[in-house]
């Protein structure tokens, strides 16, 4: 009898840690959805990503489209991930129109989502929580300063007679971080002008794509223009071919300086100039500025190829965009982070602080 009841106990005992397992919370599941894969930027986010998960115990994927001309697939992923119920999701939109459907299948769901890089703007009011990412219109103004200091007495020296030409090289005319900064470094380069480089506004002509000309921006100018490129997609091969539309007209339009404003068309400056090396020798004095890092255009700093380039911190854009999730999910008021953003030359570029910003 004491056997069968030994026996009975431990079945029952058995059956207990089942339903209990059965019970038991499912751990948080974030998925995060980048807006490419291709680029080393985006390994960087990813690392972060990996690092806050660990720290918050949470499950994540991440993942992006082939490149970020790639809506649609985009698109396929972010309709997988809510169709896993997730407790929260991060997204770095391509294009807030077509995730709209679901955006606002995530309001109903009460599914927090977290911007990061670019954000998802003009989302729906109550879809994004929070977003993770750098300030790009002010990190592009940086960018100006810097160009504008080596070019300085060449645009004040520029007239209706002898105009200069400052090219701002935009991948897109869509991606909310990269409008930002081609519109940053716009307005900062056109207050620069006016302020230290002994031009009226009147001077300055803003041109190229009309999604970066303002209401206000001066667009008669004759002796300092404001030239803003964008590909005819943002493809490599696109970008690479507007590279080499601007480099062929460095003389006859008195090029300056280059903005590149994400890691896409500065890999297409170095692209069509044989990894940077033809610039001082074809190009001489011409200013180039990227933003982000990479190989190649780290190489193409130290070798003084590039005047320097802006460096976000892709690291802390996964972290903080997988913390605020996290931190959204256990009902914690979030707020927008900005990620910040440095300059960095062949100068500075070795000293530890850059360690961690200039991912591969």
């Amino acid at each position: 009898m004491s056997h069968f009841r030994r026996i009975v106990g431990l079945l029952a005992a058995a059956a207990l840690l089942v339903v209990l397992a059965g019970c038991a919370p499912k751990k948080i599941y974030i998925p995060v959805i980048s807006k490419g894969f291709q680029h080393q930027f985006w390994q960087a986010v990813k690392q972060g990503a990996e690092k806050a998960a660990k720290q918050d115990n949470v499950d994540i994927t991440f993942e992006g489209p082939a490149t970020e001309a790639d809506i649609q697939p985009q698109v396929q992923m972010l309709v997988n991930a809510m169709a896993k119920n997730p407790s929260a999701i991060c997204l770095a939109a391509l294009d807030t129109n077509s995730v709209m459907d679901q955006l606002n299948q995530a309001i109903k769901r009460k599914i927090p989502i977290i911007g990061f890089d670019s954000g998802v703007p003009k989302a729906p009011d109550g879809a994004i929580y929070a977003t993770a990412a750098t300030n790009s219109y002010n990190a592009a103004g940086l960018a100006a300063e810097k160009m504008f200091a080596a070019i300085q007495d060449k645009v004040a020296a520029a007239t209706a007679a002898k105009p200069v030409t400052i090219v701002d090289f935009n991948q897109d005319a869509t991606s909310q971080s990269v409008t930002d900064r081609g519109k940053g470094f716009r307005d900062r380069m056109i207050k620069l002008v006016v302020d230290q480089g002994k031009h009226k506004l009147m001077d300055i002509k803003v041109m190229g794509n009309p999604a970066y000309i303002a209401a206000d921006s001066p667009t008669t100018g004759k002796a300092v223009i404001i030239d803003v490129v964008v590909p005819a997609s943002p493809k490599d091969t696109d970008a690479t071919s507007s590279a080499q539309a601007i480099l062929n007209r460095f003389k006859s339009s008195n090029i300056l300086g280059i903005f590149c404003s994400n890691e896409g068309v500065a890999r297409a400056v170095l692209a069509a100039t044989n990894d940077g090396s033809a610039l001082p020798k074809q190009y001489p004095g011409l200013a180039v500025v990227g933003f982000d890092a990479g190989k190649a255009q780290k190489a193409a700093v130290k070798a003084k190829y590039f005047l320097g380039s802006i460096t976000q911190d892709p690291v802390q854009i996964g972290f903080l965009a997988v913390d605020l999730a996290y931190k959204a999910i256990k009902k914690e008021k979030v707020a927008d982070v900005d990620t910040g953003a440095k300059f960095y030359d062949a100068a500075n570029m070795d000293q530890p602080e850059f360690g961690p910003l200039l991912y591969d």
